[in-house]
């Protein structure tokens, strides 16, 4: 059961993500960036010269640290998944990228998140929501 301080942190995150840089990644990674090739990808997630790098690099690091918070206790997992899916939006929009190259560094893509959706059923509902959405299948990702 979510206590106050789960709700503190929960508006603790929500005022991060307001903050104008974060604000404009979210908008890229989730509205404007739409790669079709694993190429496409990795000129904005691996190039550190792409102007984009920055955007992705904050806007994954940002879900992940909140999927921790969650993930080892620090906040309520139902509070936190009534409000916070667009992580697992990105996770369910980018992973299938990455496939190959988790089969062959057994690192995982968004660690985090995909924990988080692996361990609770709301975060796997909407995942899997997403992934019907991006028109790709459970297998696929």
């Amino acid at each position: 059961m979510a206590i106050a301080a789960d709700a503190e942190l929960i508006l603790k995150l929500y005022e991060m993500r307001r903050e104008e840089t974060l604000r404009k990644g979210r908008r890229f990674l989730v509205f404007e960036f739409q790669p079709k090739t694993l190429e496409e990808l990795r000129a904005v997630s691996r190039d550190h010269k792409s102007e984009h790098n920055p955007a992705w690099r904050q806007v994954l690091s940002y879900w992940e640290m909140a999927a921790s918070l969650v993930l080892r206790g620090a906040l309520d997992p139902d509070l936190f998944l009534d409000s916070n899916k667009e992580g697992i939006l990105i996770y369910a929009k980018f992973h299938h990228f990455h496939a190959e190259t988790e089969k062959q560094s057994g690192n995982r893509f968004m660690a985090h998140t995909a924990a988080m959706i692996d361990a609770y059923p709301a975060a796997k509902a909407s995942y899997e929501s997403f992934l019907k959405s991006f028109g790709l299948s459970k297998a696929s990702a």
